[in-house]
């Protein structure tokens, strides 16, 4: 089959979810489909980065996207009801390129990443496509409204419903739909939403395998740390968490390992925190980490944080919200938590208690190996397209 797919980000590096998705998925595709991979960008791309899609499709396209149309779209979106982020990421000239790939390539079937990337192919009719929704991007929204500021809440209400509503229309332009958990897709508010294929990520669990190595952090948490729900973590577990870690373990250290920390972010860095931005293999965070905690308080979807952690053999603390999407046994394969006297309880258990670290641990990675491979997923999407 061949296979038009389209994104809103080039997939590489892998410092995003949603580019790990569609990375994975997509090399497995490749191995019995030709795929044409067309990515819109609103950042320079790196010439080294695109070598990586070498290994992931038949060939591809980058569309950059202009600077100062996007700031007109986002002024125009204040007059409109569609959601900033698809007025961020469409437009027309762009639409006409996307048009042209296709009309080049005449695929069997078009995958569409994201609602963000649907306008510039929701009215190609010739072809069936599929849609992957991925999170709620409404209920993530929603999620940050009360921790905002007063000025960014009227903002992120009238974007939380207008998600609600664009969701829901464009179902209707694709044939199939796919999202990441169960949790995320009773957040799509449409009549027929059971329709929607949970397909949730995976993990690559030969590269994440346990690692031999002498602990230098207690504690450590992962992510993109210029993502809003990854610095409402990251600040809670250095301000709230870990003082009450060092009640009774008062050399307790934490590590906040990933790409681009936002000033907030940087700004914990120091006693016994260590900040340490992108790094090149991030299993040294985890390796070097006895515990792996992320209590997500904010966000949507399955947390691919937690499946590497957990592959690494590492026990793993979470929220409700987070294990909602997982599925995960609490007590048994990770543990789970709310409130910050909670989480750190958790912590402390598992820095002072090694078999009951040892028995999360271990169960954890069975767990991840039982239920979370790429391979399967892979095939869970493929059946989904070629489906009638």
């Amino acid at each position: 089959m061949r296979i038009f797919v389209i994104t809103s980000r080039v997939p590489w590096p892998l410092e995003k979810g949603d580019k790990l998705r569609i990375y994975h998925q997509l090399k497995h595709l490749h191995k019995n489909h030709e795929i044409f991979l067309c990515c819109l960008t609103d950042e320079k791309v790196d010439q080294k980065d695109l070598e990586n899609l070498r290994d992931i499709c038949s060939d591809y396209a980058i569309v950059p996207l202009k600077k100062t149309l996007i700031l007109w779209h986002m002024i125009l979106g204040l007059f409109s009801d569609r959601p900033f982020q698809v007025h961020y990421f469409f437009q027309r000239q762009a639409r006409r390129k996307v048009y042209r790939y296709v009309d080049q390539f005449q695929p069997d079937h078009i995958y569409c990443q994201l609602i963000r990337a649907a306008e510039h192919v929701k009215h190609i009719h010739k072809v069936p496509k599929t849609l992957d929704y991925m999170d709620a991007f409404n209920k993530g929204v929603e999620r940050r409204i009360n921790g905002a500021p007063w000025y960014k809440r009227l903002v992120f209400r009238q974007e939380a419903r207008r998600l609600v509503a664009y969701e829901n229309l464009i179902y209707e332009y694709f044939e199939h739909h796919l999202i990441i958990s169960e949790q995320d897709r009773d957040f799509i508010f449409h009549p027929r939403r059971q329709n929607i294929a949970v397909i949730p990520n995976g993990v690559d669990q030969a590269f994440f395998s346990p690692i031999a190595h002498p602990k230098k952090y207690d504690l450590v948490f992962t992510g993109n740390m210029n993502y809003p729900p990854n610095i409402d973590c990251a600040v809670f577990l250095a301000k709230e968490v870990l003082p009450l870690v060092r009640k009774s373990i008062p050399d307790a250290t934490l590590l906040l390992a990933g790409a681009q920390p936002a000033p907030q972010v940087k700004a914990l860095n120091g006693k016994g925190i260590t900040v340490t931005g992108w790094l090149d293999d991030i299993r040294l965070a985890y390796a070097e980490s006895s515990v792996f905690v992320a209590p997500m308080r904010i966000g949507s979807g399955l947390q691919n944080k937690l499946l590497e952690a957990m592959s690494m053999e590492l026990p793993c603390i979470t929220s409700p919200l987070a294990n909602n999407a997982l599925h995960a046994h609490d007590g048994e394969e990770i543990l789970v938590a709310t409130q910050a006297h909670e989480v750190a309880d958790h912590c402390i258990s598992l820095l002072r208690d090694a078999e009951l670290a040892r028995n999360i641990a271990l169960n954890g990675r069975r767990f991840v190996q039982e239920r979370y491979s790429w391979e399967h997923t892979a095939q869970q999407l493929e059946e989904l397209m070629m489906a009638n």
